[in-house]
């Protein structure tokens, strides 16, 4: 077993197990989440370089071959993946070092640890029931995450988020069993092979099935109402994770299914069409609220729509631009949440009409503002640019031109947007604060320092956009032709 590609999964679980039994001493359950996140980062980072060097690494878990046995795979798309979302993992835990509404709350180190677990054991597996498994894994600690601190609006919209991803998941494990009568596996390789020969009917309405399952979780229209509401809810390092990284796991894995499996399932109007809607209901709704974290949230949507377009498309430059899309998408959001989280800790809210003049008192979150909504919107030279810019040669390329035109003036819309933020928070005079002003704490430190380590991520991409794009070319050639990924894990 490749040590390696387990490490990510492991080191958390059994950080989490330990942490609960610390739970009287929050200096040493920030220190083990430390350690713990730390060595699955540096252990996901030989793991990307052994990928690319090699291809596809694949462990059996237990010795047991595929198609029998649990296999764990990481190619270029995972590892790319799993990288940029343990560094967001990091920064999101020391900026909750400083914050004083984590600090009563032991249960917080747990969960993020097991929740981390499970986001690793998603871009790692190798079948459809281990995938299920892992969606569980975070869900379950996103449960806890989410009602942590028992504010009856936590409780209330916690519920609906609860009760909405039980009926995916249900869904979920009924294609599973569909799956596994028809074809007798739920291997990822080993179903490519068998669903090649099959009707095509039949591989179409499944590839249905599984966009409707990952859409829903991934906020895709027209299942997305549950974001929104449940999101802003939530402690501002625990919305900017699932910002970050939850529904993120629903795109990774329509793309890994959706190709790797169905070979791109003749889907990619419906595709397209659902990018669409994603895009602009996404943004139109973002448009309509007075809340940062609501703004933010909707905002989610809307990006996801972005993610959507390569599958779509289904060529290799299409699925190149989602892969850089996404790996830019997942530092930036979660960053832009830990700015809302500092302007919450410092004037006890996020709302538009009551918060104003920021820029003065908090020049560098300003600044660090600034630039990831910047990148968020598109503008150049920062990373969202590039990632926008790879979608658009590429749907040009296709003859697209619909959907490009979609994603020009979301673009437009999302500026707009963010310039709302940005006028209604930073500017004007300040007109809330609450005793305790995070300017004289020194957990303001801490949660600045976090959010520019995050920001700086995002400059770093756009910066090396060159070499990242280079591997995501790799990435999206491997998810067209799975003949490597095939090949890895089938040992043929």
């Amino acid at each position: 077993m490749n040590v390696l590609i387990i490490l990510p999964v492991i080191l958390p679980i059994l950080a989490a197990a330990i942490s609960t039994l610390l739970k009287a001493s929050r200096t040493s359950q920030r220190v083990l989440s430390i350690l713990a996140v730390t060595g699955s980062l540096v252990a996901s980072i030989i793991l990307l370089f052994e990928v690319k060097q090699q291809g596809p690494v694949v462990s059996a878990v237990g010795g047991w071959v595929a198609p029998f046995g649990i296999a764990l795979v990481a190619d270029m798309f995972s590892a790319l993946i799993l990288v940029v979302s343990l560094v967001t993992v990091l920064s999101v835990l020391v900026f909750s070092f400083g914050s004083r509404r984590n600090d009563e709350m032991w249960q917080f180190h747990p969960a993020f640890l097991v929740l981390t677990a499970g986001v690793s054991l998603a871009f790692l597996t190798g079948d459809l029931f281990n995938l299920f498994v892992s969606f569980e894994v975070a869900l379950v600690a996103s449960y806890v995450l989410i009602t942590l601190g028992s504010r009856a609006e936590q409780i209330r919209n916690g519920i609906t988020y609860v009760v909405i991803n039980i009926v995916i998941s249900i869904f979920f494990l009924t294609g599973i069993a569909f799956i596994y009568a028809a074809f007798g596996t739920v291997n990822f390789a080993d179903l490519s092979l068998k669903l090649g020969s099959a009707e095509e009917s039949l591989r179409i309405a499944l590839a249905l099935l599984f966009l409707v399952i990952f859409g829903a979780k991934a906020a895709m229209f027209p299942v997305f109402s549950w974001l929104p509401d449940s999101y802003p809810v939530a402690r501002a390092p625990i919305v900017a994770v699932f910002a970050g990284l939850l529904t993120k796991m629903g795109v990774y894995s329509l793309i890994r299914v959706e190709s790797t499996v169905f070979l791109g399932g003749g889907i990619g109007t419906i595709v397209l069409v659902l990018a669409g809607f994603t895009m602009v209901v996404g943004v139109l709704g973002a448009i309509a609220q007075n809340d940062v974290k609501r703004i933010l949230s909707f905002h989610i949507v809307s990006q996801i729509g972005y993610m959507l377009i390569g599958l779509g498309l289904f060529t290799t430059a299409g699925l190149a631009a989602s892969v850089m899309f996404i790996i830019h998408q997942i530092p930036v959001k979660t960053s832009l949440f830990l700015v809302s989280g500092a302007i919450e800790e410092s004037a006890g809210t996020t709302a538009l009409d009551h918060v104003g003049g920021l820029r003065k008192r908090l020049p560098f979150l300003a600044l660090m503002f600034g630039l990831a909504a910047a990148s968020i919107a598109g503008l150049p030279p920062f990373s969202g640019f590039i990632g926008k810019l790879s979608i658009v040669e590429a749907g040009l390329s296709a003859q697209s031109y619909a959907i490009i035109a979609v994603s020009l003036i979301v673009s437009v819309l999302t500026l707009f947007s963010m310039a709302k933020i940005w006028s209604g928070t930073f500017w004007g005079e300040f007109e809330t604060a609450q005793p305790g002003d995070v300017l004289v704490r020194t957990g303001h430190r801490t949660m600045m320092g976090a959010t520019g380590m995050l920001v700086a991520v995002t400059i770093a991409i756009a910066v090396f956009a060159g070499p990242i794009y280079a591997l995501c070319e790799e990435a999206a050639a491997d998810l067209i032709d799975p003949t490597r990924y095939i090949a890895a894990v089938m040992g043929k």
